[in-house]
C-alpha cells in the first residue's frame, strides 16, 4: 500500500473576486520528488504556501506527514523546511549569524557541526561572515538551500530551488538533492521553470494554469502523450491552448 507524505482534496482558494487555487487534488506518495508547473499566476507559490501552513485555504484539505495542516500543522512543521528565491532573510544578519537562528528554531542538535557541513556542502565557507543583504542573488540562493536543510526535513518544499545559479551550481545542488534524498528518503515537491531540472529530479508532474490540474503523469508519459522530446515543449503547448 502507497504511503503519501503529502495529500491534497479539493484545495481552494480566493482572494476576494480571484480564485488563485481551484480545487485541486494529488497525492505525493512517500520518497518520491514532485513537481508543480505552471505559468505566471498558475498558483504554484500559493499552494505551496498553503502546504506550509502560511495561507489558510479557502476550502479544502492538506495534510502532511499525516497531519491536517490547518487544524494541526506546528506536528508537521519541525519536520518540514522550504527554500524560495523569493523568500529574503535578515539582511543585517550575517549568513553564520541568519543559519544560527534557524538552527535554533529548528532544535538542531550540535549547530556548529551542522553549519560548517551545509557551508562545505553548499561552499558558504568565505560567505560565513558577510551581510545576507551584501550577497549576490546566486549566493542568496544557497545560503537558503542550506538553511532549507538545516533540520534534516523528511517534507522538502522548494520554490525554483536553482533560480539565479549558474549551470554548474545549478548541477552540483541537483545531485546533492537527489543524494540526500536516497540517504533520507525524504519527499521534494518542488515549483520550477526549469523543465530540465524537473525531467531530472521528478517523478510525477503536475501541470497547473489558471488556479487548475490540466495535466497530471510522470514525464516520460507526458512526453508520449503529447507527441514531444521534451517537458519544455510540453509545458509551451499547454500554456498556449486557450481550450485548457
Amino acid at each position: 500500500m502507497t504511503h503519501f507524505a503529502i495529500q491534497v482534496s479539493g484545495l481552494y482558494k480566493r482572494y476576494g473576486k480571484v480564485t488563485a487555487v481551484d480545487h485541486i487534488s494529488f497525492d505525493v506518495p512517500a520518497g518520491s520528488t514532485f513537481a508543480l508547473l505552471g505559468g505566471n499566476g498558475a498558483g504554484k507559490t500559493t499552494t505551496l504556501s498553503m502546504l506550509l501552513g502560511l495561507l489558510l485555504p479557502t476550502s479544502g484539505t492538506i495534510r502532511v506527514l499525516g497531519f491536517d495542516m490547518v487544524r494541526n500543522r506546528y506536528a508537521a512543521l519541525t519536520r518540514m523546511n522550504f527554500t524560495s528565491p523569493y523568500v529574503d532573510l535578515p539582511h543585517r544578519l550575517t549568513v553564520a549569524q541568519n543559519l544560527d537562528v534557524y538552527a535554533r528554531l529548528y532544535g538542531v542538535r550540535k549547530r556548529a557541526e551542522r553549519l560548517r557541513q551545509l557551508a562545505e556542502t553548499f561552499d558558504l565557507l568565505e560567505l560565513l561572515k558577510r551581510r545576507y543583504g551584501s550577497l549576490s542573488a546566486g549566493q542568496r540562493t544557497r545560503v537558503s538551500l542550506a538553511k532549507a536543510l538545516l533540520n534534516e526535513p523528511a517534507v522538502l518544499l522548494m520554490d525554483e530551488p536553482t533560480a539565479s545559479l549558474d549551470p554548474a551550481s545549478a548541477d552540483r545542488i541537483r545531485t546533492y538533492l537527489r543524494e540526500y534524498q536516497q540517504r533520507t528518503g525524504a519527499t521534494v515537491l518542488l515549483a520550477s521553470h526549469n523543465m530540465q531540472e524537473v525531467e531530472r529530479l521528478c517523478e510525477d508532474v503536475v501541470m497547473l494554469k489558471q488556479g487548475r490540474i490540466v495535466d497530471h503523469g510522470a514525464p516520460e508519459s507526458l512526453l508520449r502523450k503529447y507527441g514531444r522530446e521534451t517537458l519544455e515543449q510540453v509545458f509551451i503547448d499547454i500554456a498556449r491552448d486557450a481550450r485548457i
